[in-house]
Parts: C-alpha cells; structure tokens; sequence
C-alpha cells in the first residue's frame, strides 16, 4: 500500500479510537452508563490495585507491547519519509552488446516540463516518472492561465512534449496522466 494512503488510513483509525473514547466518556459523565460512572472517578483504586496485584508479569507485558508499537510508530516514519512511487534509471532499448544505456528520469522530466512552460498560456509545469522502471508512466501536472485555450494547450502537449518523451523513450505507448489545473492569475515572462 502506498505511504500516503497508509498514512491516512491509519490516522482516521486513529481519530476513530480518540472519537469513540471521547463519547464514552461524555456518556459516562451524563450518566447514560450509570450513576456509578456518572460519579465515580476517571481511574479508580480498582485499576491500581489490579496493577499492584499483578504487577510482576502486567509490567513487562506492558513494556512489550509499548515496544511493538514504538517499532510500528518507527516502521510508519520510515515509510513516509524514504517510500517514493518514483522510477529509478531507465534502461534504453538498443544493442547491448557493447554495454547498455541509461537515462536518468531527472533529465527526460525536466526537459519535458521546459518544453510546456515555453508554451503560451503555461505559467509553471512539472513532471515525473512513477512506477517500475521498465513501464513507467508519465506524470505531468500544469497550471494554465484562465484564457488558455485547453482543448488546444492538450493537444500541443500531446504533440509535442509528449512525443518527445515518447522519443526519447522509444516507447510510442508511454502511458502519460496530465493534470492541468487554471489560475487567474498572469504569467510574468521576460522579453
């Protein structure tokens, strides 16, 4: 599962957990679970002197179970932090016999998103590779003036940078998503 969508699955559980213990407790207070809970203590002596009783084998339970979830809590930073969905080098087709050729994704993305920033009504584009390395696909994201003609803006990229790509790649069937999103406000080029 992807990192972010790990990451928001396990923060709704989350809030999910906190929700519920907040209700319990706004109900026991209210009364709704007795008069017992309605009056009585948050943690009573009960729970103290459970954990005085069995004490000798509940600590070091306890103590694991914090450290299983510390490795959890540990196993979850690192994925957020260091998983990428991006495509490592990218092997291009040709004879090996004399060795094989490379293109770092960093050089294809940016001349791609060079290209449709150059063309009128882009005002900034960005783009990468995600997925294997041996099928990857293209992502490029573009924010366009509100005059800019879409239709048009779509098929000059298709046309254009993307073919390059698509060149560069020797694969006519590059899956590309493009995402073009509008601002009102003007793009600032120098003459």
């Amino acid at each position: 599962m992807h990192a972010d969508r790990t990451n928001r699955f396990l923060l709704i559980v989350f809030a999910l957990v906190l929700i519920a213990a907040g209700l319990v407790g706004a109900l026991a207070g209210l009364g709704a679970l007795g008069p017992v809970t309605q009056h009585g203590s948050l943690v009573s002596n009960r729970v103290g002197a459970y954990f005085g009783r069995n004490g000798d084998w509940l600590w070091p339970v306890v103590a694991v179970a914090a450290g299983v979830l510390a490795l959890l809590a540990l196993r979850w930073l690192t994925t957020l932090l260091f998983s990428t969905d991006r495509a490592g080098d990218l092997p291009l087709p040709g004879d090996r016999s004399a060795g094989g050729t490379t293109l770092v994704p960093a050089a294809l993305t940016g001349a791609v998103a060079a290209e449709i920033e150059g063309y009128s009504g882009v005002r900034s584009a960005r783009s990468r590779l995600i997925g294997d390395s041996g099928a990857p696909t293209l992502v490029i994201v573009a924010t366009v003036e509100a005059g800019a003609d879409l239709p048009a803006l779509r098929r000059r990229i298709e046309t254009g940078a993307v073919r390059h790509a698509r060149q560069a790649l020797e694969d006519p069937e590059l899956p590309v998503r493009l995402d073009l999103s509008v601002t009102d406000r003007q793009a600032h080029r120098a003459a």
